[in-house]
């Protein structure tokens, strides 16, 4: 097997550890709590976390939501909450091997094949079986794609306007951008009103990346804040290092929220902003289990 098809069906080992991972945090969790905890288990290095695609996404988190999508049609996990993973008690009870994995990827691969009447050589390699579950990709994983391939494509001072409008609908007050090109960083600032009696100054950073954005990154901002703000904010259409990550939470340090590319659009789409509303029905490929070999 070729060291590209080996690369492109590594998801497979992810799925036992997926279920893993969902029953420890109790049947349900966010994507990104998933593939923190899988990788903080299992002990991935910074450089298999932070690896990108040509798209920008991280690697290990495209796999694992692939991961996640096999075992939706296997009936392991429930898909009827976007935005939380949750196990069915099917797979509550599912102890998966990589080798079941594999087998598992195969059946489902096998399955769609048959739906669009094709036929899959009992001889195909990983790298050609991939090639035919390219357009199984989950309509929301498109519908996130094309959002941030618009917001990537936004003018600066535009991407600057349309994070300060997310910001507005999202609770802040008073969001300004400052349109200081020398002003350290800061592209803007607004206020978070908790209560009657407690209010943040919070400043903001617009990061229009396809890549990653570094340690060093959220440090420069952190020190150019520091005396200005009670709080800062990192937006970016691209990911954060692991570096980056332990930067922001850094003990005795101002706080930092960091919004990567995907917690970016499910924000637009839970304010319902810039997006329009669509009803999708997935197949139940279960259901129809009782009516293939008849």
């Amino acid at each position: 097997m070729s060291k590209t098809a080996k690369k492109q069906s590594d998801f497979v080992k992810w799925m036992g550890p997926l279920l893993d991972c969902l029953r420890s945090l109790g049947g349900s969790a966010k994507p990104k709590e998933v593939s923190d905890w899988i990788a903080e288990t299992l002990g991935l290095s910074d450089e298999q976390r932070e690896e990108t695609l040509k798209s920008g996404q991280q690697r290990f988190h495209n796999q694992v939501q692939w991961a996640r999508q096999y075992l939706v049609w296997e009936g392991y996990l429930d898909s009827s909450r976007r935005g939380v993973w949750t196990l069915t008690m099917k797979g509550w009870k599912a102890q998966l091997s990589e080798q079941d994995g594999r087998k598992l990827f195969k059946k489902w691969v096998e399955i769609h094949s048959r739906s669009r009447n094709k036929v899959i050589d009992e001889a195909a390699t990983d790298e050609k079986i991939q090639d035919e579950i390219i357009a199984e990709v989950p309509l929301d994983t498109i519908a996130k794609e094309d959002l941030l391939m618009v917001l990537r494509g936004l003018p600066p001072k535009g991407f600057e306007l349309v994070c300060k409008r997310l910001l507005h609908e999202s609770g802040f007050e008073k969001v300004t951008v400052t349109g200081k090109p020398h002003d350290e960083g800061i592209d803007g600032i607004g206020i978070l009103q908790i209560n009657p009696f407690v209010s943040f100054k919070v400043l903001f950073q617009c990061k229009r990346y396809k890549g990653t954005v570094s340690r060093a990154e959220v440090g420069d901002f952190r020190n150019a804040m520091i005396g200005r703000a009670d709080k800062g904010i990192i937006l970016t259409t691209g990911t954060f290092s692991t570096d980056a990550i332990r930067e922001a939470n850094r003990e005795g340090a101002p706080p930092i929220e960091l919004v990567d590319g995907e917690k970016l659009v499910s924000m637009f789409e839970g304010v319902k902003l810039g997006v329009i509303p669509q009803v999708v029905y997935e197949v139940d490929q279960s259901f129809f289990d009782q009516f293939r070999n008849l």
